[in-house]
């Protein structure tokens, strides 16, 4: 926990790919922190780097409250770069900002009790300014209910933001980090609230360039992130048959979900439509699994989009959170993109992608990763995306 009332505000972005990790987290701290002592750090690395020495040199110029976050990802930005295989780091300190976290373990199968109880750390914020971060294991299934907790406590005043860890798409085991100058522990299974306060304003923005295809759908059964059925009918059937293939598609999996990300769900809400991915079809009872929620009786339609309309939403996401901001000029901003997005874009898009964000930003530093589903509310309860970008600029 941090509350920083002395000396210049500040934001920096470091990363590394260099395979050794102790190496990587020097080179990524050296490039976020310069010398400085941090408020926070965030720490997004893909599997494999999630090891104690990581995080040496980030402990190594840690103040005593400095709080040391973050998770393993599917890519990772800062520094103007992306990788899908390295270290980015982003911190900030400075006069102003206060930073509090609370980390729910064991959350798979209390969801919304985890999302409640990461929450329960903005009650140790007085900022004039706040926004409750929400770092998740991505595999727990349900990951909407997360925020539906996170939202009972936080309320309709307090913006959120974050994303949960993944594991390049492999769908094994996600990582989680919380600790500060004196170690930190690796986790999963967790559900981690970082609260921000700060005495200038905060902003946050979400788009995702997706538009309607087709006519729309009912969803007559569903459970747990499982779609059952549409219009009566398997889930599963209806989805190959609007894309004119049969159940061969399912032979190899890899190349289904890479077909299926191509063509995500529209869940139908009064400010737009959220994003649903499609992660796999089940053969046996013939659904479609899509790891977040679509409930019964909800108006879906199936999604389209193109290169520009996706590269167009990474600005509008990071021009929001900027107009947030009140014409107060913008110190930094945090980015939760969508693992999925990288998929659509290909790895040519993904470097259009962040020069996008660079463009928008006009020297801002940035810093985030590519998630396995996006948690962004501005207003309303709701707040759980996939396929979407999330942005959280601080002034």
């Amino acid at each position: 926990m941090n509350d920083v009332s002395t000396g210049a505000r500040w934001f920096g972005t470091g990363h590394s790919t260099l395979t050794d990790p102790a190496a990587a987290g020097a080179e990524a701290a050296a490039g976020a922190l310069d010398g400085r002592v941090p408020a926070v750090v965030f720490v997004f690395c893909s599997v494999g780097y999630q090891v104690p020495e990581l995080f040496d040199a980030v402990r190594a110029q840690a103040g005593p409250d400095t709080v040391i976050v973050g998770c393993t990802t599917s890519g990772q930005l800062g520094d103007g770069r992306v990788s899908r295989a390295g270290v980015a780091m982003t911190a900030w300190g400075g006069a102003g900002f206060a930073v509090r976290t609370q980390v729910a373990r064991g959350a798979t199968g209390r969801l919304r009790e985890a999302g409640a109880q990461a929450a329960s750390c903005l009650a140790a914020v007085g900022s004039e300014h706040r926004a409750l971060l929400i770092i998740g294991d991505g595999l727990t299934g349900a990951t909407h209910e997360i925020v539906r907790g996170a939202f009972s406590v936080a309320g309709a005043a307090v913006p959120l933001a974050g994303g949960c860890a993944g594991d390049n798409l492999t769908y094994v085991r996600t990582y989680q980090f919380h600790g500060g100058r004196d170690g930190v522990e690796i986790l999963s299974d967790t559900v981690i609230g970082i609260a921000i306060g700060s005495d200038r304003p905060l902003g946050v923005g979400l788009a995702h360039g997706w538009q309607k295809q087709g006519d729309a759908m009912v969803v007559t059964n569903s459970r747990d992130g499982r779609v059952l059925e549409l219009d009566g009918e398997p889930a599963l059937d209806v989805f190959l048959r609007r894309l004119g293939v049969g159940d061969s598609a399912l032979d190899d999996p890899a190349a289904f979900r890479d077909l299926a990300f191509h063509h995500p769900l529209g869940l139908s809400r009064r400010s737009g439509e959220d994003i649903r991915v499609i992660h796999d079809g089940d053969l046996s009872d013939r659904s479609l699994i899509c790891l977040a929620d679509v409930p019964q009786g909800a108006l879906i339609w199936m999604m389209t989009s193109d290169h520009d309309s996706l590269l167009d939403s990474a600005g509008e996401a990071s021009g929001q959170a900027l107009e947030a901001l009140g014409g107060v000029p913008a110190l930094g901003m945090l980015v939760f993109d969508c693992a999925a997005r990288w998929i659509k874009l290909g790895e040519a898009g993904v470097q259009q992608e962040n020069a996008e964000i660079g463009k928008r930003l006009d020297g801002v530093p940035y810093g985030g990763f590519y998630t396995n589903g996006e948690i962004g509310r501005v207003r309303g309860a709701l707040g759980m995306h996939h396929f979407t970008l999330v942005t959280l600029a601080l002034a």
